[in-house]
């Protein structure tokens, strides 16, 4: 019987071993859905000031939270805005054709997602996050116009 002795610490180290790779693989995926989460937002957010804030206006940082870093890596480099006519075509000049736009579309494109998990340094392409709003002043209202800043 003295042969198993260290059988118990053997036991523990597997068993502790597959229990802590599937606690960082839950906090990872969890990490994985509140970054998804945010890029939608972000895209949500960039439309939505886009349709209701003048052409001129620095919408991209507001966009992404005034610089908070609440996704690391998201620059404005990740961030599309594009004005649309009604058939879904992109407007190329937005100061003579203005009277044409009445879609805006916000997306977040290239961001990869870096994993955490200890010895596992890769990265994930994300997928393409995008909204699409009606126009809706554009930063023009009966008294002037308005900066948004």
């Amino acid at each position: 019987m003295k042969h198993i002795k260290g059988v118990y610490a053997i036991e523990f180290s597997i068993v502790a071993s597959v229990f802590f790779l599937v606690l960082f693989s839950a906090i990872e995926v969890g990490r994985l859905l509140y970054t998804y989460s945010v890029l939608h937002e972000a895209a949500r957010r960039a439309a939505r000031i886009a349709v209701v804030c003048q052409l001129s206006t620095d919408i991209r940082s507001q966009a992404l939270f005034n610089g908070a870093d609440l996704v690391p890596n998201l620059s404005n480099d990740n961030l599309t805005i594009s004005y649309l006519k009604l058939d879904g075509t992109l407007i190329e000049d937005l100061v003579s054709d203005h009277g044409l736009i009445r879609l805006v579309r916000a997306e977040i494109t290239g961001y990869k997602h870096q994993f955490l998990i200890p010895g596992l340094s890769r990265t994930l392409n994300s997928p393409t996050f995008s909204a699409t709003l009606p126009r809706e002043s554009l930063g023009v209202f009966k008294g002037g116009t308005s900066d948004c800043s």
